[in-house]
């Protein structure tokens, strides 16, 4: 079966060009130019991933990004900026974004962080399944989401599988490249602080005092650690 990616540009020449490349690697492929169309399909149809751009008319990027989340929708979004959007990027990712790609972006690097993404939605038997049990949280890894004081919080599938590779880990201090390689699949990656961003919103989610956790451990100059206790 093949994976559908819709694709949320208001740019055609762009969108032309992509889905043209996308139909070419074995995709099957959707797209609506602007925000509100964009968001209706996403809302009401299937999709494996979205290549979603920030500026977009009607509803923008960052705003169908939320509300795909609190609707419980996990599939992988990588967000599309302009170069030097930085701020963007960054409440891009507090959204729920998975990961973001700069324009003009290389054919080759967008199409393997496509396929990075899609393996790693494909994978989920070769890591940690069902539920894990902390002190005051249960995390349901079947269906993405934690239980704590009584409330359920949606995680995205990122944050699965970063929550994923740290327990798997027994307590050893992971890097921040280590988890870039890992996780997002791919070796060049424009900053580390895509990292610090996850484990924030982990930390919020998962810590009773977030600004002084006891399950994901900062090791300074060396990277995270998780502490099951």
């Amino acid at each position: 079966m093949e994976e559908k990616i819709l694709i949320i540009e208001d740019e055609e020449d762009l969108v032309k060009g992509l889905k043209i490349n996308l139909l070419d690697e074995g995709y099957e492929v959707d797209f609506a130019l602007d925000g509100k169309s964009g968001l209706e399909k996403a809302l009401n149809e299937k999709y494996d991933l979205i290549l979603l751009d920030i500026m977009l008319p009607g509803i923008n990027g960052l705003e169908i990004c939320k509300q795909l989340r609190r609707n419980d929708l996990n599939m992988p979004i990588l967000m599309l900026t302009a170069k030097g959007e930085e701020i963007d990027k960054v409440v891009g990712l507090e959204m729920g974004a998975d990961d973001y790609i700069s324009k003009p972006f290389g054919l080759r690097e967008l199409l393997a962080r496509i396929k990075a993404h899609l393996r790693r939605e494909n994978r989920g038997n070769e890591t940690t399944q069902g539920i894990v049990q902390l002190e005051s949280v249960k995390i349901d890894f079947d269906h993405y989401k934690i239980e704590k004081n009584s409330n359920e919080i949606e995680l995205t599938s990122m944050e699965v599988d970063v929550l994923r590779y740290l327990i798997n880990q027994n307590g050893r201090v992971v890097s921040r490249n280590d988890l870039l390689d890992k996780i997002w699949g791919y070796e060049k990656f424009p900053t580390t602080r895509t990292i610090d961003n996850h484990i924030l919103k982990l930390r919020k989610k998962i810590e009773d005092d977030p600004n002084h956790p006891k399950h994901i451990l900062t090791v300074y100059g060396g990277g995270y650690r998780f502490i099951m206790d």
